[in-house]
């Protein structure tokens, strides 16, 4: 099967050679061919250029992409969509007056969806994630990461990673699986967490790496949670089982959890709503992606990422969506990239790079993903008819996205 896109407006993100990353001041640039075509083979980009100088090409099929944008599918390299049920009464709580705090410490929040998921079958818990699926591809993600931690017992924390496996290979959209045991500490080990983390390193780790079910080994580190001392004895667990560190890490409190991350040389550490200048120092020092999470900060009104900060410091930034049931009920990475510009102050440049190629590289998957690259694989949004590609933060209300190609295929 072969696609050519012709007479497209704008082509985002275009690139000769394969850039993996997108730092600092380099985030301001993204490059563009006005009046250009793309050319798709089964999964792979092919060629692509400018009108000006097409030669006859012949494909499968032809669309006409007269008036409209194409860019690569967004990278969403944070996301908890496997989950059981919804938090809608907390929603209703927080507007009352409560606090995520609040509500956590009454046995809400984590608690609550593990509790729906550990009585939720396998079948059912795959067909909401999958529903969730389909309509995050629908807006226009091409590679997503999801993370377990809804479960908290070693067979409900596996029945979420079969999940993940489950929709792997139903789905044609890349898929990267973590291992987020350490998301909170369960009612039972409600005053012993000291005996749910030997539960995570000497149980739950061993079993997901023995079915290869996780790629990465992610952790809570906030205050209430897991501190650095029970952080690093979980991603030290998971190395020693080959699974590849990412963390949470100042959602609320700053308290040296991106230190710790560098340390163990994580893909990303996500949120970082707190900052301190400590971290940026030791993120200079690595090759750890930021990771920033608008529609958390959005939805529970919280302080936004510095994402400025972050990017005049000379470093990389990813956006991604935080999908999950209690503190961000939405992966719509159009509403992600508008928040961060309007709130985080990026420029739209600076946010498609974040949304698209730092998101493959938070998913260690940017040598294929996030980028118009000859021999990249074929992940594109074709817009409806825009006056350009400002308008897709401009107008955070409106669904621009015509069509989404996943694999070289319209999805």
């Amino acid at each position: 099967m072969s696609i050519l896109i012709t007479n497209i407006k704008e082509l985002l993100q275009v690139r000769d050679t394969n850039i993996t990353i997108v730092k600092g001041k380099d985030m301001k640039t993204l490059p563009i061919l006005k009046n250009a075509y793309v050319l798709i083979e089964h999964d792979t980009i092919v060629e692509f250029g400018c009108m000006d100088d097409f030669e006859s090409l012949e494909a499968d099929e032809v669309i006409d992409a007269k008036g409209k944008i194409v860019l690569p599918a967004w990278c969403d390299s944070h996301t908890h969509i496997v989950y059981a049920g919804d938090r809608t009464q907390e929603f209703v709580d927080r507007i009352n007056g409560l606090s995520y705090e609040d509500i956590a410490n009454r046995g809400g929040g984590i608690l609550n969806s593990a509790e729906t998921l550990q009585n939720t079958s396998e079948d059912d818990l795959y067909a909401q994630a999958a529903k969730r699926l389909r309509e995050v591809i629908k807006l226009g993600t091409g590679a997503i990461e999801i993370k377990s931690g809804y479960g908290l017992t070693v067979e409900a924390e596996l029945k979420m990673l079969r999940v993940i496996k489950r929709l792997k290979f139903d789905f044609p959209i890349h898929i990267k699986p973590t291992l987020l045991a350490a998301h909170a500490i369960p009612k039972a080990f409600k005053n012993n967490k000291d005996g749910f983390i030997e539960l995570v390193v000497n149980e739950m780790i061993p079993a997901v790496a023995n079915e290869k079910l996780a790629d990465y080994i992610d952790v809570f580190c906030e205050k209430g949670y897991f501190d650095l001392e029970d952080t690093n004895r979980v991603l030290s667990a998971g190395i020693k089982h080959g699974l590849t560190p990412k963390i949470h890490v100042n959602q609320f409190n700053a308290f040296g959890g991106v230190s710790l991350g560098v340390k163990h040389n994580a893909l990303s550490v996500d949120h970082l709503e707190e900052l301190s200048d400590d971290d940026i120092n030791a993120l200079q020092q690595s090759q750890t992606m930021p990771v920033a999470l608008p529609s958390c900060s959005y939805f529970l009104s919280i302080p936004y990422t510095p994402g400025r900060k972050i990017i005049d410091a000379g470093l990389p930034l990813a956006l991604a969506t935080d999908y999950n049931p209690g503190s961000t009920p939405s992966g719509n990475m159009n509403f992600v990239v508008s928040t961060a510009c309007i709130k985080m102050k990026l420029t739209p440049e600076e946010a498609i790079n974040a949304a698209t190629i730092n998101g493959a590289y938070a998913m260690g998957i940017s040598n294929l993903y996030g980028s118009i690259c000859r021999g990249k694989k074929a992940n594109l949004i074709i817009t409806k008819e825009l006056p350009n590609y400002y308008h897709l933060p401009y107008a955070f209300g409106d669904n621009a996205i015509e069509t989404v190609i996943i694999n070289g295929e319209k999805y």
